[in-house]
């Protein structure tokens, strides 16, 4: 997923139309154009056997999940766990125990906080502990960082970024040593496309004692060209070596509300449950409780099984893609995307990190980024405004907002081109 791909290479071919077509809400009108849905770094499109698995559920089989003893609980039963093995599979996992549902990555990164505000756990944090994120995090792999420092008297400690918009390992590793305990860092930044060294942080962390948690949202949808390997590897957790990696499925053609929070099962033994209730308890009595094993020790309630079985089918249909056609077609869009944009007199990319996924963040001189996208979607070209929950990212690089356009295998030159000829319209209203 380097940002320009290599023209000597024989990519496979990818027939981007016949992939469009599993896409029901792909093909519609909007304002009167047809639809170019740039937007999908915010949510994915979901893919027919995605939908028809959601309504089956609710049809035929749509009951509570291990404790029903009749068909339908245990069809649902069957499913739901079906899809944890797909899920550890998919990541590269030692057992499907190691993968815990969760809302998405916003609860799964909370529910690693708060082990470590707990005491008398592997993960917990005391005055004089140190915990590493980045500079471009999005808020939900911030903000319970800053809350757990704060419970517990850690310092929080942040590596910087360059003008482009990559990390400066130099400063991250001058900010090793025994005190740091945690780093929690994004795979692939949303708010610029930045690609980060993951493998490299997970061993320098790991040499200095600290476990290291990986925010996948951005990288779960996007495969590894055989070409780029060596610097984005591959999504397995038992190769990278992460204690922990959390990831939301409305991101990967899945189902919004449901996610996975990854970890080593050695650690999630000994931590704490997050929340209290049904199914999360071996024995309860009025004086006392005895917790479930991982992962149902970290699932209290009824879950989001709709989610979940939207999940699985999700990874099938990720798991029957040629990845490699896919990461060529992806590389693809982004250097012909960045040229595009590029072209365009007084626009300003932000983010231009030499490995990059297929995220277009950008700014016009003399207009706001709020401006621009009602404008761009008069025209059916749907974009992300703001911060994208990623403001200190906009602070370091001294401006309110971006727009964002975020670009995925369904996406086509042609979209790219609408996005382009767009903005040179809407130059015309300011």
């Amino acid at each position: 997923m380097s940002r320009i791909p290599n023209p000597a290479a024989s990519p496979p071919s990818l027939d981007v139309d016949a992939l469009r077509a599993q896409f029901p809400a792909l093909h519609q009108q909007v304002h009167g154009h047809p639809l170019a849905y740039l937007d999908n770094a915010a949510t994915s499109q979901k893919p027919q056997a995605v939908l028809d698995k959601l309504d089956d559920y609710y049809r035929r089989y749509n009951a509570n999940v291990h404790r029903g003893l009749h068909a339908m609980a245990e069809e649902a039963t069957r499913a739901f766990e079906d899809t944890r093995f797909k899920v550890s599979r998919f990541i590269g996992a030692p057992s499907p125990e190691s993968c815990i549902y969760v809302r998405g990555a916003t609860e799964g990164i909370n529910l690693v906080a708060n082990a470590c505000r707990q005491p008398g756990n592997p993960l917990s944090l005391n005055a004089g502990d140190t915990v590493i994120v980045s500079h471009m995090e999005h808020h939900s792999n911030l903000v319970p960082w800053q809350m757990a420092c704060e419970a517990t008297g850690a310092t929080l400690a942040v590596i910087p970024i360059n003008d482009a918009g990559e990390l400066d390992m130099d400063a991250f590793a001058s900010m090793l040593d025994e005190s740091v305990k945690l780093i929690s860092v994004v795979w692939v930044s949303n708010a610029l496309g930045t690609i980060n060294p993951v493998r490299e942080i997970i061993r320098a962390g790991h040499a200095v004692g600290a476990k290291v948690m990986l925010d996948a949202c951005q990288a779960a949808p996007h495969p590894t060209h055989p070409e780029h390997e060596s610097f984005y590897p591959k999504l397995n957790v038992a190769d990278l070596g992460c204690d922990f990696l959390a990831f939301s499925g409305h991101k990967m053609f899945g189902p919004t509300g449901i996610g996975v929070l990854y970890g080593k099962p050695e650690l999630l033994a000994e931590m704490p449950p997050y929340m209290g209730g049904g199914e999360m308890i071996k024995r309860v009595t009025l004086e006392k409780t005895t917790y479930a094993d991982p992962p149902h020790r970290f699932e209290a309630g009824t879950p989001h099984i709709a989610g979940v079985v939207g999940l699985g089918a999700a990874i099938d249909f990720m798991n029957s893609l040629n990845t490699a056609a896919v990461a060529q077609h992806e590389a693809d869009l982004l250097a012909y995307g960045t040229q595009r944009l590029l072209d365009i007199d007084g626009l300003r990319l932000i983010g231009t990190a030499k490995h990059k996924a297929s995220i277009l963040s950008f700014v016009v001189d003399g207009v706001h980024a709020y401006d621009l996208g009602p404008v761009l979607d008069r025209h059916g070209v749907a974009v992300r405004t703001g911060h994208h929950c990623a403001e200190p990212v906009m602070d370091r690089f001294g401006v309110p907002a971006t727009v964002r356009a975020s670009l995925s295998f369904y996406n086509t030159r042609a979209e790219i081109d609408q996005l382009a000829d767009a903005l040179i319209a809407a130059k015309k209203f300011f």
